[in-house]
């Protein structure tokens, strides 16, 4: 069997996208999954996502992480998903999607997709550092020196701590370098180690600056190694809603590969 793919990038954070409207991709095959994403022995990328119908929506976004297993929300894919749906005329500029935390709206002008994310009412605290959820739980801790910080090394301790449950948990290291301007890099769960960008990631970062008072500003530009990315928000107390990510998506190439 040949499936026709195209891959994506958001900000660094690479994705197969498959469209999957016809339900024939053999989703529940790990093992496939885990091999297209690897990137000696397949097409190589963070994660696989399938475009597939929904009753609800204009489409619904089911995204497997690198190891095989179905993922939480991913910000990053969910706008290269849009993208793609863009491009194979599911929607127009604008659309209501469902992916694993429910429905999200969506924009695009050129390459800049503005993603809608879940609102968020709980920020915990671990000593200094924060623990949220943004449709994906993350830990983030304020570092010195992030360029030259074992992300890795200190990442995996965190993901696996015995703090979170089973699934673990994603890290992101964060170093202030002005007001409303943050480096951010993340060690994420699924992959086990450092990816480029995270979506879910960044978003979280801005929050749990504004909570811990590192910055006023409720529009936070976030500084990974893959690029750029800009989350906007309102807040109310300990609720933080109209949280909008935004950023570049690119489409890297497009082909076939028999499974």
């Amino acid at each position: 069997m040949k499936i026709k793919f195209q891959k994506y990038q958001g900000t660094g954070n690479d994705f197969i996208i498959v469209d999957n409207t016809n339900l024939t991709f053999p989703s529940e095959n790990n093992s496939l999954i885990k091999r297209l994403c690897d990137r000696k022995y397949g097409i190589g990328c963070d994660g696989l996502i399938l475009i597939e119908p929904s009753k609800s929506s204009d489409f619904s976004m089911n995204y497997y992480n690198s190891d095989g297993n179905l993922g939480s929300m991913c910000g990053n894919g969910a706008r290269c998903s849009v993208k793609f749906a863009q491009n194979l005329n599911i929607i127009n500029d604008n659309t209501v999607f469902t992916a694993f935390d429910g429905l999200h709206d969506a924009s695009i002008f050129d390459d800049i997709i503005t993603l809608s994310m879940k609102s968020v009412r709980n920020i915990k605290s671990f000593g200094d550092d924060l623990f949220l959820d943004t449709g994906s739980p993350h830990y983030v801790k304020i570092v010195q020196n992030l360029n030259d910080y074992k992300v890795y090394e200190n990442g995996k301790k965190i993901r696996n701590s015995s703090l979170f449950d089973k699934k673990g948990v994603n890290v992101n290291f964060v170093e202030q370098i002005s007001e409303n301007e943050f480096l951010v890099r993340t060690y994420e769960r699924g992959v086990e180690g450092e990816t480029l960008s995270c979506g879910t990631g960044v978003t979280a970062v801005a929050l749990a600056m504004f909570k811990s008072g590192k910055t006023d500003s409720k529009e936070v530009k976030l500084k990974t190694k893959g690029g750029e990315l800009s989350v906007k928000f309102d807040c109310s107390g300990e609720k933080y809603f109209d949280i909008q990510l935004s950023g570049k998506v690119e489409m890297v190439f497009s082909g076939e590969i028999e499974i």
